[in-house]
């Protein structure tokens, strides 16, 4: 391990690189080196205004790729990003290479991950801080509502684009908690249909979420798969569980919901979820439309005094 030093920006890598190139960009603010993907990422300011920036190429200390994969994933990702455009995404400016490495720079948005792994042990060691996923789980069910109603949009429009989402979870989702906005920060591993499972078990995703097709190497992946993936991640919002129960997801290969006494909102809302996550494909929504239409019905019919909107898109 080496020790990189960027003014009052520290972090490891596995091997020493020269990073005064990024002085041209603006100036650092925060970096996040921890990313099991093999990239490296900083917060850039040039004055004007700030940027996160990706970087592939680099030996980083938790990659579990070569740096020449993690720079063919990310080349292949700007794709993506330019196809699927949404309010709610974030937004890619421009992207290249500098020698063996590759670059994306995205405009910085404001938010805190709901899924931070990468200081779980901070918040170990000081329980006093509240992470973002148990501050998300305190918000009135208004603001939580208007959230989860951008993860329908957002995939609605990955399928209308025909992309699949993979890898898709609360890491994956900014909540910025002055403004209530929601964001979704990474999509490098989405897929265009037809897709497949062609990694068996270990296909993309944390078992805390994944669809039973993402376990079976040949299973298609489909909008089916993002129902089930977006049903898991309301019960995570909207439901109640014990470490146990996570780690159940892991030892089993298989997502679990919560029971209705551990259910936050109404029972319509719990079955309408509950559908979602079937273990049989066919028996969930036809679409992410179909989905967001009987959860909105269900939204609506029990939780109408919130004044949440039945338009489907982002507010």
């Amino acid at each position: 391990m080496v020790n990189i030093n960027l003014g009052n920006i520290e972090f490891q890598m596995k091997k020493w690189h020269d990073f005064s190139w990024l002085n041209s960009l603006g100036k650092i603010f925060c970096v996040f080196s921890q990313n099991d993907s093999g990239n490296i990422s900083f917060g850039i300011d040039d004055g004007k205004e700030r940027y996160f920036v990706k970087v592939a190429g680099l030996k980083t200390i938790e990659s579990v790729r070569t740096p020449e994969e993690a720079v063919a994933s990310l080349k292949k990702a700007m794709l993506i990003y330019e196809n699927i455009k949404h309010p709610n995404l974030i937004e890619l400016v421009k992207h290249y290479s500098l020698g063996e490495i590759y670059i994306a720079v995205f405009k910085w948005t404001e938010g805190d991950c709901l899924f931070d792994y990468w200081n779980f042990e901070k918040y170990h060691n000081n329980p006093q801080i509240v992470p973002p996923a148990k501050r998300f789980k305190q918000l009135p069910f208004k603001k939580r509502i208007k959230s989860v109603k951008v993860l329908f949009s957002f995939l609605s429009t990955v399928a209308k684009r025909n992309y699949v989402a993979v890898d898709f979870y609360d890491g994956s989702i900014l909540y910025d908690f002055s403004t209530d906005i929601t964001t979704i920060c990474d999509i490098d591993f989405f897929r265009k249909k037809p897709a497949i499972n062609d990694m068996g078990e270990d296909f993309f995703g944390t078992k805390r979420l994944k669809a039973p097709e993402e376990y079976v190497k040949g299973a298609v992946i489909d909008e089916a798969t993002n129902i089930y993936t977006l049903g898991a991640l309301l019960f995570s919002f909207f439901g109640n569980f014990t470490d146990a129960d996570i780690q159940r997801r892991y030892d089993e290969n298989a997502f679990t919901p919560c029971s209705f006494e551990k259910w936050e909102l109404s029972k319509s809302c719990y079955d309408t979820v509950l559908k979602a996550v079937s273990v049989d494909r066919a028996a969930r929504y036809a679409s992410i439309d179909e989905f967001f239409i009987a959860w909105n019905k269900a939204e609506n019919d029990s939780l109408g005094k919130y004044g949440t909107s039945g338009q489907l898109g982002p507010k």
